[in-house]
């Protein structure tokens, strides 16, 4: 665990003093010492201590503990000022270093100067001598992060050159810029490591040579670890050693696992590669993985190896549960070699979109033999709709079907799960939801089995001699019991919202039979108990009560049940009442953000005021600008501080935090501020002073000075390079020299003040805030010699720029010797690294100092030379640059060129793929800097810079380039030319001076009420937006009448004219103001369009007063039945009961049989029979008390024709087939329907011409049929006839052959009918006079006449009582003319009473009539008329003889009164007839039948006459008209 730290503004142990005396040592130098910065240092002791006192102690990640307000203020207030101390710190301590650098190189040249005054001239004789160590290496042992010095002292004649090897193997500096620094000063040898590391332990030497022999030194440097290093690096992650397994290998770490990240359902490998001395392949070592702090053991979900020189874990299964810091623990000779970091694994893609995340870590507890509790670990969800609850599902072990546990989901992270099978082991897992779906399954939990708990208690085991175990079970001490007792200490474990888990303590006794639970519950108080597990035989001393009241307290008890009863019951409970035991977590306090590395940020933040049982915290990113968050981790982390990593490097983010528990989330916590992803500085960079200078070369000499030139160090230590310092020496000495004392800040120096023809050799050293780094390599040895040639000195500094697969630009400074005259163009040289063709890029030499190489092989690795040329030709070519791969940086973008959207600012913009804290955007235009112009400016945020042009115009035309300082050539370029200005240009206009878009103009729509809307729509409006309405001139606000408003979403602007009179006619205008933007949109609405605007304006106000009271919500419309009935229809809306509907053709009423319904919300008229007469004006009327409703109908012209053509469709879709039928007139076809009227559009055809109606052709129909009748029929009626029936879109066609054997049937038929007809037209008949029944007083005198008919004239017989009358006195008998008979009785009396009846016949048939007759005597009550059944008059064909009466053998009496004569079928005067009847009503039957005609008659849907010779079918002029209607 790491331990407290102290503040340094409090710390008063050794360290601070120690600091305090070299800061006022350093000043009391500066003050007395002006000397410039020498070479040499001073004595071991010296150097060991300034070495000490630059090495950066180990950095610790602190304990954050909780605060008290006082120091949460003073620790808000030092965290703010901190940045500028620790700047002001590192500073003076960089003064502070070269100033003490100074002063002891000062007094080590005065000692020095003395030591070699002092020895005696015959040291100085060159005495030949091999090298010999007066001091030999010694061996090291020290920590893991702090510095070693080797050093040594050698000597010998020439002086010996030492080298140092580690392991054999030459150390070289420039390998590892930084690790290690070699001294030589005064024959002292030092070898300097800083910070080491285990890896470093090895076995240095220094090998010293001259042209006399040889001689080495060795010393070992073993590194250790502190116990507990590893823990501040993990925030006490780490698991600490428990046990500890003796080991003779030695083990060293070399590659190690960095953080990883990994997905649900993927796979994931962490190795470690490591050096094992020995290297025994059969005895590998011992190695530990865990996770977070539990030991984790080999499986299917882990699988685990060591050997071949690594140690690797792989998860081929990876779930959520597998988040945590990972640590590898192998044991060493020396005790443990450790290494942890952080595994993370991401959500998978979800089953559906906007489902959350699969909850984690199931586990089961509380396992009994029926129950079991299963609880786990709630996902995050970030960006997803909140959890609703969690489904928990089962499963076998060895089946792999799931059944699903739960009905409804369950809001809280437990489950009690019951109805287990004893002895049977389950698998559990967890599906959450919310309102998108349901997640993916978690991974299930690890397998258990459903035993009981109880019954392991009641064993006890017996020790006999410490040798033998006796296990006894409480049953053989209970004895022999049968009722168990009750079960004791029931109470309630578990109490959530959703269920409630009743516990108790099995029975004692409980005897040997099996046992089960009885549970009974009762309201608080009540003690009304009722059993609740009905339905199940519970076993285990648990049971989850689902189906409890919200806010109602109860009771339970339990009884213990066996075989044998049950026992009495428990005691009761407490009072339970389903609630919430606690909710989730209050929101956790402030967060705080620090720097990390590059890549990962320190996150801490205070724990909630509540904690409620916390299972840990989710933390929260989002990228600063970003709307979207994105979680850091996916599994609930237990400490108060976490590393977040895999963020981008330079970007700016902000985070928040989440308290976990079994309730669910806790509410966001506050965001931490803004930070951005930078290493801090002295940790996470590896050095805090620059690696050292390279590439030093001449570029011009004199004979008396030389210049210099560099390349600057390739790792910068964290903070920005500001000074240079340059050494030189003779290049047969030794002793370096200062150049320069104060700091160079360029990488070109001239070196004056030398000797010409002296060979000389410099070294660079670069500095930076925090000191001043390893020097350079020694040059070169460069003559100093007077440059004279007429050609250019060489170019310099060569460098690059946009690096990317197949090209990249080449960079360099003009050559500082310009030769015999000026400097005219570059060539530039390339060749693959490593060959020696060097390929000239362009022909002709460029002007520029610049050039674009084209064609490159992408990662191949290529070295540049540049020559410069004047008149005089080609000069000396430069250095060779540094090898440089042809190679995007991964996530390289080009600079973008466009106009701002707010501002109209034409601008180019890079964003950065790579940036550090020292990083800076350098812009060249042609390569150029361009630095302070008042034609651009440049303004950066983050990582992205952007050079806005003031006033574009052509000289802004050009080539522009950006460089990132400080990192990995992050660059890019971008040409502007005259074309793309232009339209920039244009945009930027359009944007400077911007014009709302509409989508839609001024336009109106006419509202309901009459009202008049104006609108128009743009393309986008922000809340800002301003607006006017001006109509004629004059501008409309929102008041009386008027409405005005806008919507932003839909970006609609409107008017709403309440009363639109003619005084609105006129121009209206929309005037629009949105930030810069305006616009404006006009309608005239004047004229026809104004006139047409009112009309529907006042319709619609018309209609809304009409609709306020019943009204017709469908106007009259007509359909069609199936029976051809025509049904006037409308529908009606708002009525009630009191609403009258009424029906009316031309003003006058109809009372259809049926009322209307007008609740029914539908209206309709049936129209039976519809033909010609129907035509007319149909109106129909509702109202009540809020109003009346018309709609009218006129059922003429189209509308007349539309109805018949809907009548026809039906009725020729039922037309049947053509019928033959012969009448006396002649033959006739005959077509059924379910309707015809002669409206309808029929044709009759005869061999497909078309036959009109005429005298031989008659042409009808009647409402059932229509027909085609051929008079007095010939052969030339022969043939194929139709007819065809015509709806205006389809013609039904029915046809029929009269030809052949069916016209001579046919033709035969009529004339046996027309003959038939003959005979009943000339039959003897009573024509009339004749009443059915006389009544008459005694004495009165009796006159029977009638008018009769027949040709020839046919003879009459009276009869009485069927006698027949013969003439007397007293009965008269007369027949005048052939028309009148008559029978006259003188003077009646009672005797003269009966029945009386006239027989009148001729050869062609007759008829019979029957008269009643009652005398009554004077004073007597003239008697009630008693008729009999009448009878029809039937027509005797004269034919038969049989049917006529004779005297002798009269017809039988009718009994009872025959009815009134009617009119016969041809017309005659009438006697007594008070009206007349139509032609088919029959007339009174003759007493002789009438035979059968021998042809049958075909079916008619309307009844036959009784006389044989009338047509079936009524003449056309008998067709029923439609009833009139009220």
């Amino acid at each position: 665990m790491a331990t407290k730290v102290i503040p340094w503004y409090k710390r008063k142990h050794g360290s601070q003093v120690k600091t305090d005396y070299a800061y006022q040592h350093s000043k009391t130098v500066v003050k007395q010492h002006t000397e410039r910065k020498s070479s040499s240092k001073s004595v071991s002791q010296v150097q060991a201590q300034a070495t000490e006192a630059m090495a950066e102690p180990a950095y610790t990640i602190p304990v954050f503990r909780q605060r008290t307000a006082e120091e949460t203020e003073e620790y808000q207030r030092v965290s703010t000022n901190v940045g500028k101390g620790l700047a002001v710190i590192q500073e003076e301590l960089s003064r502070m270093r070269i100033t003490t650098k100074a002063r002891v190189d000062s007094l080590n040249i005065q000692r020095e100067v003395k030591d070699m005054m002092a020895k005696r001239p015959e040291f100085l004789d060159d005495i030949p001598k091999m090298p010999d160590f007066l001091v030999a290496l010694r061996p090291h042992t020290v920590w893991e992060k702090t510095p070693v010095k080797l050093f040594c002292t050698v000597q010998g004649n020439p002086r010996p050159i030492v080298k140092w090897y580690k392991g054999g193997v030459p150390v070289d500096p420039l390998n590892a810029p930084g690790k290690y620094k070699i001294e030589n000063k005064y024959g002292v040898h030092s070898l300097i490591i800083s910070r080491c590391v285990v890896s470093d332990t090895a076995e240095y030497s220094a090998v010293a040579t001259n042209q006399h022999g040889t001689a080495t030194s060795k010393a070992t440097v073993t590194v250790k670890r502190a116990s507990g290093a590893g823990e501040s690096c993990h925030l006490g992650l780490v698991p600490h050693l428990t046990d500890i397994h003796p080991s003779k290998l030695e083990v060293t770490l070399l590659d190690r696992f960095k953080v990883s990240f990994g997905v649900e359902g993927g796979s994931i490998s962490l190795v470690c590669s490591m050096v094992v001395i020995p290297n025994l392949p059969n005895v590998p070592p011992i190695t530990q993985w865990y996770r977070d702090d539990k030991l984790l053991k080999a499986g299917k979900l882990a699988e685990m190896s060591v050997g071949g020189g690594a140690a690797r874990l792989t998860l081929p299964h990876l779930a959520k549960d597998d988040e945590g810091l990972y640590t590898l623990r192998i044991f060493t000779k020396d005790g443990t070699a450790e290494h942890s970091a952080y595994l993370f694994v991401s959500d998978a893609a979800p089953s559906v979109a906007g489902a959350p995340g699969a909850p984690m870590s199931v586990k089961a507890y509380d396992i009994n033999s029926d129950y079991v509790l299963v609880a786990w670990k709630p996902p995050n969800t970030v960006n997803e709709a909140a959890i609703t609850g969690y489904f928990v599902d089962r499963c076998e072990a060895g089946s792999d079907t799931w059944v699903q546990c739960n009905d409804a989901p369950v809001k809280v992270c437990k489950y009690p799960v019951h109805g287990l099978k004893v002895g049977r082991s389950y698998h559990f897992r967890v599906r959450a939801v919310n309102s998108a779906g349901i997640s993916r399954p978690s991974r299930k939990s690890d397998k258990v089995t459903a035993l009981d708990e109880a019954e392991s208690q009641r064993l006890q085991v017996i020790k006999i001699e410490g040798k033998y175990d006796i296990v006894i079970k409480d049953d053989d001490l209970e004895g022999y019991v049968t009722i168990p007792g009750e079960p004791t200490d029931v109470h309630a474990s578990e109490i959530f919202k959703s269920y409630v888990v009743l516990s108790w303590n099995p029975p004692s006794p409980r005897g040997r039979a099996p046992l089960w639970y009885v549970i009974e519950k009762c309201l608080a108080g009540t003690g009304a108990w009722q059993r609740i597990n009905t339905a199940v035989k519970l076993q285990s001393p648990r049971y989850p009560v689902f189906d409890l009241q919200d806010g109602q307290k109860y009771q339970f008890r339990v009884y213990s049940v066996n075989m044998y009863g049950s026992s009495e019951a428990s005691a009761p409970s407490e009072p339970v009442e389903k609630v919430d035991e606690d909710g989730v977590p209050s929101a956790p306090g402030q967060v705080v953000a620090t720097r990390n590395t590059k890549s990962s940020v320190f996150v801490q933040w205070d724990a909630p005021k509540s904690p409620k049982s916390l299972m840990g915290y989710y933390i929260d990113g989002r990228v600063v600008g970003a709307k979207e968050w994105f979680p850091c981790n996916h599994k609930p982390f237990k400490h108060t501080r976490f590393v977040v990593h895999g963020l981008i490097p330079g970007e700016t983010y902000a985070f928040r935090v989440q308290a976990v528990n079994v309730f669910g989330l806790s509410e966001e916590s506050q965001e931490s501020s803004p930070i951005a992803v930078e290493p801090a500085l002295g940790k996470g960079v590896e050095y805090a002073t620059p690696s050292a200078p390279f590439g030093i070369t001449m570029l011009s000499c004199d004979g008396a000075s030389i210049t210099l030139a560099w390349k600057s160090p390739k790792h910068c230590g964290g903070s920005k390079v500001n000074a240079y310092y340059v050494d030189k020496r003779n290049a047969d000495s030794l002793v370096w020299k200062e150049v320069n004392q104060e700091a160079i800040t360029e990488r070109i120096c001239t070196v004056e003040n030398l000797t010409e023809g002296t060979f000389y050799e410099f070294k660079v050293q670069a500095g930076n805030m925090a000191g001043v780094g390893v020097p350079s390599d020694p040059s070169a040895p460069m003559k100093c010699e007077a440059w004279t040639m007429d050609e250019p000195g060489p170019a310099y500094d060569l460098s690059f720029s946009e690096v990317r697969s197949h090209s990249l630009v080449v960079l360099w400074k003009a050559p500082v010797y310009t030769g015999a005259s000026a400097v005219t163009g570059y060539f530039v040289e390339m060749a693959k690294k490593g060959s020696s063709e060097f390929v000239t890029l362009n022909e002709e030499a460029v002007s520029h100092r610049y050039l674009q190489a084209t064609g490159l092989e992408e990662g191949a690795t290529y070295v540049f030379k540049v020559r410069a040329v004047n008149a005089s030709g080609v000069g000396k070519a430069s250095q060779l640059s540094e090898p440089v791969c042809a190679k995007a940086l991964p996530g390289t973008k080009e600079i973008v060129a466009s106009v701002d959207e707010e501002t109209g600012d034409i601008f180019l913009s890079l964003e950065a793929c790579e940036i550090c804290e020292t990083s800076k955007f350098i812009w060249s235009k042609n390569y150029k800097p361009i630095g302070d112009c008042p034609r651009v400016s440049v303004s950066t945020k983050g990582r992205t810079s952007r050079l806005t042009f003031t006033n574009p115009d052509k000289d802004d035309l050009g080539r522009y380039s950006v460089v990132v300082t400080d990192t990995d050539g992050v660059s890019g370029s971008h040409t502007l030319t005259e074309d793309a200005l232009n339209t920039m240009l244009e945009l930027s206009y359009a944007i400077r001076h911007p014009v709302v878009p509409l989508k839609h103009g001024l336009n109106y729509e006419i509202l309901e009420k009459g009202h008049v809307r104006f609108w128009l729509q743009a393309v986008k409006l922000s809340p800002s937006v301003s607006y006017r309405f001006i109509v004629n001139d004059k501008e409309v606000t929102s008041g009386e009448g008027h409405k005005i408003s806008h919507d932003v979403a839909t970006g609609v602007i409107q008017m709403t004219v309440d009363h639109f009179t003619r005084a609105n006619e006129g121009t209206y205008t929309v005037q629009i103001h949105d930030g810069k933007a305006k616009t404006q949109s006009s309608l005239v609405l004047v004229g026809d369009v104004f006139k047409a605007a009112l009309k529907e304006a006042e319709f619609q106000r018309k209609e809304h007063i009409r609709k306020q009271g019943a009204h017709f919500s469908e106007y009259l419309y007509f359909t069609v039945t199936e029976d051809c009935t025509v049904m006037l229809a409308c529908k009606v809306a708002n009525v009630k009961k009191e609403t009258t509907f009424h029906w009316y053709k031309e003003d006058e009423e109809i009372v259809p049989e049926t009322p209307p319904n007008v609740m029914s919300g539908a209206c309709a008229l049936p129209i039976p029979l519809f033909s010609r007469k129907d035509q007319g004006i149909y109106k129909a009327v509702l109202g009540d008390d809020r109003g009346k409703d018309t709609s009218v109908f006129d059922i003429s012209g189209q509308v007349f024709d539309d109805i018949i053509n809907a009548i026809a469709q039906i009725a020729g879709a039922s037309a049947s087939d053509l019928v033959l039928q012969c009448t006396p007139e002649g033959i006739r076809l005959q077509c059924y329907m379910n309707y015809y009227t002669e409206e309808m559009k029929t044709v009759w055809k005869h061999k497909e011409s078309k036959i009109a109606s005429s005298e031989k052709m008659r042409i009808g129909g009647t409402a059932e049929m229509a027909w085609m009748q051929i008079c007095d029929p010939s052969d030339k009626e022969k043939g194929h006839y139709s007819i065809e029936i015509s709806d205006g879109v389809k013609t039904h066609t029915r046809t029929f052959d009269l030809s052949g054997q069916a016209y001579t049937d046919a033709y035969e038929e009529y004339l046996r009918l027309k003959a038939a007809a003959f005979a009943e037209k000339n039959r003897g008949r009573v024509v009339g006079g004749l009443p059915d029944v006389v009544t008459i007083m005694e004495q009165k005198s009796l006159s029977l006449t009638c008018t009769v008919w027949g040709e020839p004239t046919p003879e009459v017989t009276w009869f009485k009582n069927e006698q027949e009358v013969a003439s007397t006195e007293h009965t008269k008998v007369t027949f005048d003319g052939g028309k009148f008979a008559s029978l006259v009785i003188n003077q009646v009396t009672p005797d003269d009473s009966g029945k009386y009846s006239i027989n009148v016949r001729n050869k062609y048939g007759g008829e019979f009539v029957e008269i009643t007759v009652s005398v009554y005597r004077h004073g007597e009550k003239i008697p009630e008329p008693k008729l009999g059944q009448p009878k029809m008059p039937a027509a005797t064909p004269a034919a038969t003889p049989a049917a006529t009466p004779v005297p002798r053998s009269p017809a039988p009496p009718s009994k009872t009164p025959t009815p009134t004569p009617s009119k016969s079928q041809t017309p005659a005067p009438s006697v007594k007839s008070p009206g007349s009847t139509p032609a088919s009503t029959p007339v009174p039957k003759s007493p002789t039948p009438v035979p059968k005609s021998p042809t049958p008659t075909p079916k008619s849907p309307t009844p036959t006459p009784s006389r044989g010779v009338k047509s079936p079918t009524p003449p056309r002029f008998m067709k029923s008209p439609t009833p009139p209607r009220k």
